[in-house]
């Protein structure tokens, strides 16, 4: 079984479309969502909800919240999935297959595509295998929204930190990475996430924390970071990275919180938007 853990507050109308393509997802699920205290439209949403399970209280944000969740999770697979973001139709069916014939990996991360409110892709997003080099120096990578591990990750402690508000993924990745905890890529796009023009400061934040993770020492290591940043940059176009794509992607929009909407974009780029 998959459990998936999404932390809440004050954002209905994107937690039910994420809901939404949770549970069209055809495998054995539970979706817990951690609300830090939405009110009572949300209570009344959730009653409704055959598929869901809501626990409410106040959390020390993001990472806390998904932490708790996760100390509630039963299943043998893991992820978290933000309320501006959504799985394609059958992702968790192909994640739940990776892990079950490569029973020696322990993290697994997809691509994923951005876009806008409306639906319409602004960008795909190719991961590649993170490294302490890169993440030393950079910002990391990969999505969350695309990120799966397996339950025995936090069995052995490798919960993630909540003293960071925005780069705990980071934070947490380079944790896996020291332990030498074995990871791999799949080539598909597993997940949305969406720039509601609320979460674009996110970025920044995260941007400073990494700056503050990763002390004066390393920040200013600018030779360093140059060839860390070639190296990563190698391995991106190696993996096909660096092009324009046509897509179609399906997805719940808010004027279609019911039924996913199909949008089919050309030349749609990599890099991620600007605010």
């Amino acid at each position: 079984m998959i459990s998936l853990i999404t932390p809440s507050l004050n954002q209905l109308e994107w937690l039910q479309l994420c809901a939404a393509s949770v549970a069209d997802q055809k495998v054995e699920l539970e979706h817990i969502v951690q609300d830090a205290g939405s009110g009572p439209e949300l209570r009344s949403w959730a009653a409704e909800q055959t598929n869901l399970r809501l626990f409410i209280e106040k959390d020390e944000g993001m990472y806390d919240a998904i932490n708790r969740g996760l100390r509630r999770a039963t299943g043998d697979i893991c992820a978290y999935l933000n309320c501006d973001e959504q799985y394609l139709p059958g992702a968790l069916a192909k994640v739940d297959r990776f892990f079950a014939t490569h029973p020696g990996v322990d993290v697994l991360f997809g691509d994923f595509i951005l876009v806008d409110t409306a639906g319409n892709p602004l960008s795909y997003r190719r991961v590649v295998l993170p490294t302490l080099q890169h993440l030393r120096l950079a910002p990391l990578g990969t999505g969350s929204c695309a990120t799966f591990f397996r339950r025995s990750l936090l069995e052995r402690g490798f919960y993630f930190d909540p003293q960071w508000k925005a780069s705990g993924d980071a934070v947490w990745v380079e944790a896996l990475l020291k332990a030498k905890v074995r990871m791999a890529v799949m080539r598909e796009a597993i997940a949305v996430f969406t720039f509601t023009g609320e979460n674009l400061g996110g970025a920044a934040a995260a941007r400073r924390e990494g700056g503050r993770r990763r002390g004066p020492g390393r920040r200013y290591a600018s030779l360093r970071r140059a060839i860390a940043l070639l190296a990563y940059r190698l391995r991106k176009i190696r993996a096909g990275a660096y092009r324009t794509r046509s897509l179609a992607v399906e997805i719940y929009r808010l004027d279609s919180p019911q039924k996913r909407q199909r949008k089919v974009a050309g030349n749609v780029g990599f890099a991620w938007p600007s605010p």
